[in-house]
């Protein structure tokens, strides 16, 4: 007979839910702060000790998060600067809500950090790894050393019955190979349990993915884990976030699989735009024509000058790159494509660039809007918008960016940019505008307000999110990816 958490299973408890308005209640007396928790997950909350290994962007919101949720935390982060920012409730990075939350509850005491895995071990039942899986250099693959030295440095010191919890995102097999070395190094010996457990954040709405996510993937070889984590996510599941247990590869395929698809939908309707320009067809009523069909829908089909981050491109590549291994990468080969189309989007806008300001970068002076990969976030990794913008000053152009969150991230990313105060300023004298990060403030803008601005009436909307026609009355010369 099958263990049965060996079968895939979906279990959901759909209840009535309140208005997002109504059901939020304030904590601590802070009524003005978006807590984003429901009165009816309070009253079912099991309080657990737990700890949170890798206090990164993925690291901090869970460990934020759970200590609002009523749980005890312990932080563990061996950087120095960052555990000491953190233990002052400082967040590290930019992500609605977090800054507060975390202050919050490191004033509560129900959060803490430290760099000790003794300290860790003595003090949780529930251990999440947290820490950063990076594309290898000079390769595709994943670098999950950082995943292999929590387990190192946290078994050994596992006297007890322990869950430890992987939220990394990994090449398939790594949990079967850290459940092994996690039981042969650990004094309590097969009561040291593994369990998989990707994360599904968004940048933006991290804190909302966490406290409301919209499923829970839990891989594991054992009942018992089974049964801690129901426990410890039961207000979710109470809430209607189905959970979906089943073994550790398919656990971490989950969320390599939602990348390669998201990637390839939006590879998909930047290759259509590029067709809508030799035909002379529109992308934007293109995606809504396709999008009303309920097989395919409307999001992810937004063509522009394409993804960035520090998770889709370098899972989508990590993913190809562990097909190879396994003997199955011809049936991955698409993702390479879709790799390359989203590259190639960059490079358009690049040559677009040259084009609208007559041919010669040199000189010429360039507004850009955005730095960060997305908005809510100074997120600069693999940021498409810093790439052009660093491309353009290669090429001669005296560039200057804006960003509402992102100018200091961006700085250390790229130097050698002029960082603007204002999307305004960031215009001043200019020969092109770009816009290529859609924060909201820039779709305020409007053609009166750089009158007097810029050099030369030409914008280049990267994200097709602006008023084109309107642009286009006030005298503006404007392109766009796919559009007429």
């Amino acid at each position: 007979m099958a263990h049965p958490v060996r079968q895939c299973r979906v279990a959901a408890i759909a209840i009535l839910q309140l208005s997002v308005m109504s059901a939020f209640i304030p904590l601590g007396g802070i009524a003005a702060q978006a807590t984003f928790l429901t009165g009816s997950m309070l009253s079912r909350l099991p309080a657990m000790r737990i700890t949170v290994i890798g206090c990164g962007y993925l690291g901090t919101t869970h460990a934020a998060a759970m200590a609002e949720l009523g749980h005890e935390v312990l932080g563990m982060e061996i950087d120095p600067a960052k555990r000491s920012a953190l233990s002052q409730g400082r967040v590290p990075m930019h992500e609605p809500h977090l800054a507060d939350m975390l202050a919050r509850n490191v004033e509560s005491g129900r959060l803490r950090f430290t760099d000790s895995y003794a300290e860790v071990a003595a003090f949780g039942d529930l251990h999440f790894v947290c820490v950063g899986t990076p594309q290898q250099p000079e390769s595709l693959a994943a670098d999950v050393s950082q995943v292999e030295a929590a387990v190192n440095g946290l078994a050994p010191h596992l006297a007890r019955p322990a869950l430890v919890v992987g939220k990394s995102t990994v090449p398939v097999g790594t949990a079967e190979r850290m459940a092994g070395r996690l039981t042969a190094l650990a004094p309590a010996g097969s009561e040291a349990m593994l369990a998989w457990n990707p994360e599904f954040l968004r940048e933006g709405y991290a804190v909302q993915d966490t406290l409301h996510p919209d499923r829970i993937v839990v891989g594991l070889q054992d009942g018992r884990a089974e049964k801690l984590l129901r426990d410890f996510y039961q207000p979710m599941i109470d809430e209607g976030s189905p959970i979906v247990v089943t073994d550790y590869a398919t656990a971490e395929l989950a969320k390599v699989a939602a990348n390669a698809f998201l990637a390839t939908k939006i590879s998909f309707i930047n290759a259509m735009a590029e067709v809508c320009e030799a035909t002379g067809a529109d992308v934007v009523d293109l995606a809504d024509s396709i999008g009303y069909d309920v097989r395919i829908g409307r999001q992810f089909l937004n063509a522009g000058i394409g993804f960035g981050g520090g998770c889709l491109p370098k899972d989508i590549r990590a993913f190809v790159h562990r097909a190879g291994e396994l003997g199955v990468e011809d049936a991955m080969t698409f993702l390479r494509h879709i790799d390359d189309v989203n590259r190639r989007q960059r490079e358009r806008v690049v040559h677009i660039a040259r084009a609208m300001v007559g041919g010669d970068l040199a000189g010429a002076r360039v507004g850009v809007w955005g730095a960060a990969f997305k908005p809510d976030s100074d997120d600069v990794r693999d940021s498409p918008a810093l790439w052009i913008s660093g491309q353009l000053h290669l090429k001669g152009a005296d560039v200057r960016v804006y960003d509402p969150q992102a100018n200091a991230t961006a700085a250390r990313t790229f130097p050698t940019l002029t960082y603007a105060a204002s999307a305004i300023d960031a215009c001043r004298d200019a020969d092109l505008v770009l816009h290529l990060t859609e924060w909201p403030e820039f779709r305020e803008i409007l053609p009166h307000d750089l009158e007097g601005v810029v050099r030369r009436q030409q914008l280049f909307d990267g994200r097709n999110l602006l008023d084109v026609d309107t642009w286009r009355s006030a005298g503006w010369t404007v392109r766009a990816l796919g559009r007429r």
